[in-house]
């Protein structure tokens, strides 16, 4: 069956208008940047005449765009060569057995081209950047999101500028700089680059992927949890594991497992987890207050990723984590990296930090008794372990053993 291209709304998280998509970028006028996210809405029952699970057998797209019929792309001849998703959804028989769990699996999203989760937002975005004919695109970041930018529009051959704090790890830069991107790198930390990315989009019309403001990032982040959803056979987990920043990869997740839902794909949905790290945890403490709103912190983690002070996608991170009867929680650097340890000698799945802190707040809950015996739940990895080498070193406990070029020295060393 041909795909037909979705048909799909804008609607305000806060005042709930509606936008025509082909209108408005961003974000609601009324409401704002940080208030006035954007839905993307779509005509499920004309979807529905398109997909079913025995088509999903039938598709022999090994990528994310199987699911093209629930994504907003007006001109699918405008999609890039890049493989992005269909990632490993890896068993964990050993922690299953340890925590008495029903199942557990670790979704590996390093694995994508760029190393991290963050492609799947920017295949959907950059196909929304050229249908909008733009000339000069832009995006602001901690590094992942930089980085998948940077290497989608180099193959549109869209010219870049990324800004990024001055605490962005090396691997990150070098990925931008390889990719031709015209790096701004800030002397401040993300949210202030945030904020200066904006100016500059506005001030010279530059195409705008930063998170949250645009509002079909989240379209493309959801396909990881329709991908769960045929990945276990549409035997929903119980519980999904998500680490969090801005809040974007979270709410994208709900946004899939929604779709599903309502298209009758899925008969029933899981409790989404957003874990954070205790030094950049403004998120848990909203919902822990019972706020609709973050206060503004100053962050600091080992997990450069999720090290955000003013989350942007707060508004629909709250509403996912509530609608779906889950919880935010947070862990310190040292379950981190802890973290980071056990997923690589169990999994064999070596994560950066942000990458493992939502494997690190399942163990929490395992370990308080959240999780209870039987359960099925999903970790997501978001990063790999080479974005961040120095953050992967901090996580070693152990240091080479160096021998002269001898049997006897490598017996004693072994001894």
């Amino acid at each position: 069956m041909k795909t037909k291209p979705a048909i799909f709304i804008l609607k305000c998280v806060s005042c709930q208008s509606e936008y025509n998509p082909e209108k408005l970028d961003y974000t609601c006028p009324k409401c704002g940047p940080l208030l006035g996210t954007l839905d993307v809405l779509y005509d499920h029952k004309s979807i529905s005449a398109q997909i079913a699970r025995d088509s999903f057998a039938l598709n022999p797209r090994g990528d994310h765009w199987r699911y093209l019929p629930i994504l907003p792309v007006c001109n699918p001849d405008l999609i890039p060569g890049l493989t992005v998703g269909w990632t490993p959804l890896y068993h964990s028989g050993s922690h299953a057995k340890e925590w008495g769990l029903g199942g557990v699996w670790i979704k590996d999203d390093g694995r994508n081209p760029t190393a991290s989760f963050k492609d799947r937002a920017s295949s959907v975005a950059v196909v929304k950047a050229l249908e909008k004919d733009a000339r000069v695109v832009t995006a602001a970041s901690t590094g992942n999101a930089a980085s998948s930018w940077s290497a989608f529009t180099a193959v549109a051959k869209l010219p870049t500028y990324i800004f990024v704090p001055k605490t962005a790890p090396q691997a990150k830069l070098a990925q931008l700089l390889l990719y031709g991107a015209k790096v701004i790198q800030v002397d401040g930390t993300y949210d202030e680059a945030f904020d200066l990315c904006c100016q500059a989009a506005e001030k010279w019309g530059w195409y705008n992927r930063s998170t949250a403001i645009n509002p079909y990032l989240g379209e493309g982040k959801k396909t990881g949890a329709l991908e769960i959803c045929e990945q276990l056979n549409w035997n929903v987990p119980d519980y999904v594991f998500v680490s969090v920043g801005d809040g974007c990869i979270l709410q994208g997740t709900w946004k899939g497992f929604q779709d599903f839902y309502a298209l009758g794909l899925i008969d029933r949905l899981p409790k989404l987890v957003g874990v954070q790290a205790e030094g950049s945890a403004p998120l848990v403490k909203a919902w822990e207050n019972g706020a609709t709103q973050c206060e503004p912190i100053v962050p600091a983690t080992v997990a450069d990723s999720i090290s955000v002070g003013v989350p942007r996608d707060q508004v629909k991170a709250l509403r996912a984590v509530r609608e779906s009867q889950g919880r935010f929680v947070s862990v310190s650097d040292g379950q981190i990296l802890s973290a980071m340890r056990d997923l690589a000698r169990t999994v064999g799945v070596f994560a950066e930090p942000a990458g493992a802190t939502a494997f690190a707040g399942l163990r929490k809950l395992v370990e308080s008794g959240v999780c209870k015996e039987g359960d099925r739940v999903v970790a997501m990895v978001t990063g790999n372990g080479l974005k961040d080498i120095d953050g992967a070193l901090k996580a070693i406990d152990a240091q080479p053993m160096l021998v002269q070029n001898s049997l006897a020295d490598v017996e004693a060393a072994i001894e």
